[in-house]
């Protein structure tokens, strides 16, 4: 596979990402609680990756279980937060908010690693939160965060330290393995969570205006767009790579504009190109950009 091909594969899995939160509306929409939409799209990746991958999986280590199931538990708790923050705040301010993730992450380095971030990671921070006053109407209404948004906000942070993890998992277990046990266990957990939390809401799901989003999560944004991250993103650049993904915030919300989940307005505009520029400053190696391109010596 070619590097140019790679990230036309990349593209294509921040548009199944980025349409994703308009079907999880959709299906709020249709009173399914989260914990079962998590259910749903969870138990059919696991069958569609045991389907096309049980020669691997059926080989599982013990080793592989258990980061695995790690993985599984971080993921769960991002998704479950993401799905349950989009009952009241809007895809665009989801996918906006949670792509905070990247600018998290050095933070967690500092942390865990003592490794000092940049200073542009500071400057990012500045910019992102900026941004996210737009998006959640602060700067206009004043300090009134939906709850949805705060939720957002833990997503984002979950998700900081999914990523942190994964980054030692991907090395220690197969990835087929891995989406096996992702999809898996977000089904067990959220069977769990459906039948005793949210058992009340069960009765009243539209099942014929659910179903269609359900299949196209499970389907596409859960078990086509993981399989194709991890086919493609060992033939590219880690910055291209994380350039081309981030766009996944943009089509969440073209998606959800087109299909009049909600209306485009300055604040979304606004907030959302701040937290991309803090993203793109995290980003990119800008000296080493400046350096190759700008100031690099002439071939005689």
């Amino acid at each position: 596979m070619t590097q140019a091909r790679a990230n036309r594969n990349l593209i294509l899995v921040a548009f199944f990402w980025g349409t994703s939160y308009t079907f999880i509306k959709m299906a709020i929409a249709a009173h399914m609680p989260p914990s079962m939409i998590n259910t749903l799209r969870g138990l059919i990746s696991a069958i569609l990756a045991y389907v096309f991958f049980h020669k691997v999986i059926n080989s599982m280590t013990f080793k592989e279980f258990k980061i695995g199931a790690v993985c599984a538990l971080f993921n769960f708790v991002v998704v479950q937060l993401q799905s349950t923050g989009l009952e009241s705040t809007t895809p665009s301010n989801c996918s906006f908010i949670t792509s905070a993730y990247v600018i998290l992450l050095p933070l967690i380095a500092w942390l865990i690693f003592k490794k000092v971030p940049p200073a542009k990671v500071y400057v990012a921070i500045i910019l992102c939160v900026t941004g996210m006053l737009f998006l959640t109407g602060i700067v206009t209404t004043g300090f009134q965060l939906h709850f949805g948004d705060i939720l957002m906000i833990l997503t984002a942070i979950f998700y900081a330290f999914q990523m942190t993890y994964y980054g030692y998992a991907t090395k220690q277990a197969r990835p087929q393995v891995l989406a096996f046990q992702l999809g898996f266990i977000q089904a067990i957990l959220g069977t769990t969570y459906a039948f005793t939390i949210d058992y009340h809401q069960l009765a009243q799901i539209n099942w014929a205006a659910a179903i269609g989003p359900i299949l196209y999560l499970g389907i596409v944004a859960n078990f086509a767009a993981q399989v194709l991250q991890v086919s493609s993103q060992r033939y590219t650049d880690t910055v291209t790579a994380g350039l081309v993904l981030m766009s996944e915030s943009l089509f969440a919300s073209l998606v959800s504009i087109l299909f009049h989940v909600e209306p485009l307005t300055r604040n979304l505009v606004i907030g959302g190109g701040l937290i991309v520029v803090a993203t793109l400053i995290v980003q990119f190696h800008f000296r080493g950009l400046l350096s190759r391109y700008l100031f690099k010596k002439p071939n005689f």
